[in-house]
């Protein structure tokens, strides 16, 4: 199995934002999601039983999180860990490009 993380991005700004599953196996899943000037609604968290690991390939986005004062502005290159169950939400993505996540998701082992 092979691709590019750059193929088929959408052309226009009015795009739906995508998320693609690449490789999933027993307590992994890796995700492209491609936004296009997309947030997350008003009042919306996200708060996953996952652990989240994640890494901006291009773009520009302001993700915040429940338990930090300050947005984190991410930029191409970027990447961050998001413990499980730690509310965060996307203020913005930029608008007029695509912003390229790769997103790795891994379920915390049973105790």
């Amino acid at each position: 199995m092979a691709g590019n993380i750059f193929a088929d991005l959408p052309v226009t700004a009015e795009a739906a934002e995508r998320m693609e599953t690449l490789l999933a196996g027993p307590g992994v899943r890796i995700e492209r999601i491609v936004s296009s000037g997309q947030a997350s609604p008003p009042g919306f968290w996200y708060e996953q039983q996952d652990a989240e690991w994640v890494l901006l390939a291009s773009g520009e986005a302001l993700l915040r999180f429940a338990d930090e004062t300050e947005a984190r502005r991410l930029r191409a290159g970027d990447w961050l860990h998001i413990a499980p169950l730690r509310r965060h939400r996307v203020d913005w993505t930029a608008a007029g490009e695509p912003t390229v996540w790769l997103a790795v998701h891994c379920t915390p082992p049973s105790s």
